[in-house]
Parts: C-alpha cells; structure tokens; sequence
C-alpha cells in the first residue's frame, strides 16, 4: 500500500497516528510541573515521584513487546481498542492515587495501554510508504507530536494552579476517550489479511531472535535511541534543575519546556524538507555528529564551572533541533528492511529505544542532586554513543 506523501497537507489517518504517538509525550510532560506538589500530596520524596516517570518508561518498553505481534497477526486497530481502554482506565487510577506505590503501579498499568499507540502507529505509516517517504512522515508527525510537549507542561502548570495534580490526570483520562472514539471512526485497517502472520511462541521468538542478532536494525534502534535517552534523561532532571536548581516557577517552566519540544519541532520540518532531495543515510551522520557536538559542550562547560541556565538552555535546544533529525530517520532505516513484520519490528525498536530512555531517567532520578551535573553526563554519554552507534549501523 505505497504511497506519495501529500506536501500540501497531512491526511487525516496521519494526523491520527500522530495523535496516538503523542500519548506518551502527554502522559511524560503534562504532570512534570506538579512533581514538587505530588510529593507533598502523597507525603514522598522528590525521586519517588520521578521514579514514577521511570515506572512509565519501564512499562512502556515491555509492552511494545506485545503488541508488534498482535498487529502483525491481527491488524492495527483491534489491539489499538484493547489498549486504549486499558489506558483510560488507569490514568483514572492515577487521577485517585492514594499514595506514590499505587501511582507508580497506574503508572505502568497507563503505560501498558499507551504503548500501542507507538508501535502501531509507526507500522501503519510504514504500511503506507517507502522507507524515504516513511522517513518524511515520521519526520511531519513530529509536528503534530511535537506539539504536545509544548501544550503539555503550560496546559499541567494552569491545571495545577487551578485543580491540583489529580485535575491533570483527568484531562488525561478524557484524552484517552476521545483517541478511543477517535480511532473507531476515523481509521482504516491498513494490514491487508493475507499479509497477516501467525501467531504462536515459536514464531515471536524466531521473529525477535532474527531482529536482536540483525547487526544494521539493532545498531540504527540504539543510535536513535541514545538520542531519546538523553531526552528523557532531561524530561526526569529539568523540573528538579530548573524549578529547584534555579527557581523558576511551575508556570514559567511549562514555557522553558516549549521552547526545547520548539526546537524538536523546526528541526524534524527541516528534516522533511531536505528528505524531498536528500537520503536518510546521507542526512544522520550530519545530524549524529552535530548531536554529539551539543551534547560534549553541555558536558564540557559543566565540567569546567562555566554552565548557566541560559547555557544549559542553549545546548538542550541544539541537542533537540538535532533529535529532530535523528529520530524518524534513524526510525527508517532500522524498518527499511523489514518487510512483512514491520509489527514486530516497529515494537522492537520501541523497546529499544523506550529502554534506554528509562534507564538514563533512572539514573537521574537516582543521582539525587537538582545541579546541571546529572543531565550534563547524560548528555554528552549518550550523544556520544549515538554517534558511535550510528557509524557502526553504516557499515553494517
């Protein structure tokens, strides 16, 4: 089901999957400025609150696991309606949390659900077009996904002045119901049935094995993937380093915030732009080396003493224009040659990437510390690391 992408406009079952990729921004930003409120609440600590986050990541990279299989065997949409409404029903446990523990098992119960709407939406658009026209839109849904970082931190700090923290896990909630609707009326099972595979054990480990032990697929999921873990590396650290660290208000941080998902944005619109004439594997060495460029100067000015909040600002914005690059076309090259298990494949380098998310988010949260020092390390570690990992994936 190949297809040309429209440059005069989105149609709307990508507009669609844009809107259930951007759940996990959602789920990830908009509470961000109510970790200080939430710990008073509950009577936690700081980094119990964030380990909530981490217990989000966690969740969600298990799960993907799951449903690469079901949409392979399936179709897209019917594991997208069971997800779904797992999801609302425990972002409404998390809007009644008693206490951090339960919050933190919604948490993973939340991401369980919201997990599908990555997997599946990066296979649907797969189904639709080639691997440059695949990067392309990947690239233009991070318009559509970028969005909700910028919305989600302002829209969660006016929610808590007005409600509380439990208010923003019911717009959660009510977001949820309407994907559900939404899903429903407006899109299009796109699997056609004779491409659909058998599901078995035997079949998802051979399926799984094949992927781990493929050298090019793996080394593209991390290279992208040490990009998303020094982005949730900072989602974890930055309500501690700018509202603690350097005292901005909740409200002023949502503003902070947007202008990094900003930057994530104009850089995923140049990337499209310059896919129209351009390769992917001719643009994300570019982008890897710049992104590494960023994240060693963020890494270096704090070694040295010099960092400042605009520093650290300027850095991060550089860092994401940069992931704006290295997240669909790292994504499309890693499915470039996955064929008739782009489920399966979709979910894998999910895991991949939502992994090592989750785990540069707990090593923050685990640093214990509001300076710049946690995130710098990040920074420059895993930028680093992207950059070796995507030369590796070239020769492969």
């Amino acid at each position: 089901m190949s297809a040309r992408l429209n440059a005069m406009g989105l149609p709307g079952w990508l507009l669609l999957m844009g809107a259930l990729t951007a759940i996990g921004p959602i789920s990830i930003d908009m509470y961000l400025p109510a970790f200080p409120d939430m710990a008073a609440s509950l009577n936690a600590t700081g980094s119990q609150v964030e380990r909530t986050l981490a217990a989000y990541l966690i969740g969600m990279a298990g799960a993907q696991l799951i449903y690469g299989p079901l949409a392979d065997r399936f179709g897209r949409k019917p594991p997208l309606y069971g997800a779904l409404l797992v999801y609302i029903l425990a972002s409404a446990g998390c809007a009644l949390a008693p206490t951090v523990e339960f919050l933190t098992i919604c948490r993973v119960i939340q991401a369980m659900g919201g997990a599908a709407g990555m997997v599946i939406s990066r296979a649907v658009v797969r189904d639709h077009y080639s691997t440059q026209e695949a990067a392309r839109a990947l690239s233009m849904l991070m318009l559509v996904m970028g969005i909700a970082p910028i919305l989600a931190p302002l829209v969660g700090g006016q929610v808590l002045a007005l409600t509380g923290w439990r208010g923003i896990f019911a717009i959660i909630t009510v977001a949820g119901i309407a994907l559900l609707v939404a899903v429903s009326r407006i899109m299009v099972e796109s699997l056609p049935p004779e491409k659909q595979v058998a599901l078995s054990w035997g079949h998802i480990f051979r399926t799984y094995w094949g992927l781990i032990t493929h050298r090019r697929f793996v080394a593209f999921a991390l290279s992208g993937g040490m990009g998303s873990a020094t982005m949730f590396g900072y989602i974890v650290a930055s309500p501690r380093l700018f509202i603690e660290h350097f005292g901005v208000s909740p409200q002023f941080y949502g503003f902070i915030f947007g202008l990094n998902a900003l930057s994530l944005i104009i850089g995923s619109q140049v990337s499209a732009r310059l896919l129209k004439t351009h390769r992917p594997e001719k643009l994300l060495p570019w982008a890897l080396t710049a992104m590494m460029t960023a994240g060693l100067s963020a890494l270096s000015l704090t070694l040295l003493g010099w960092i400042t909040m605009p520093l650290i600002m300027l850095c991060m914005m550089c860092f994401m224009f940069t992931q704006g690059f290295v997240g669909p076309n790292s994504a499309a090259m890693a499915l470039s040659d996955q064929g008739r298990q782009l489920g399966s494949a979709s979910a894998m380098m999910g895991t991949i990437t939502i992994s090592c998310g989750a785990l540069a988010g707990l090593t923050v949260s685990l640093w214990g510390t509001a300076g710049p020092a946690p995130l710098a390390w990040i920074m420059g570690g895993c930028t680093t690391l992207a950059f070796f990992l995507g030369r590796s994936a070239r020769r492969a």
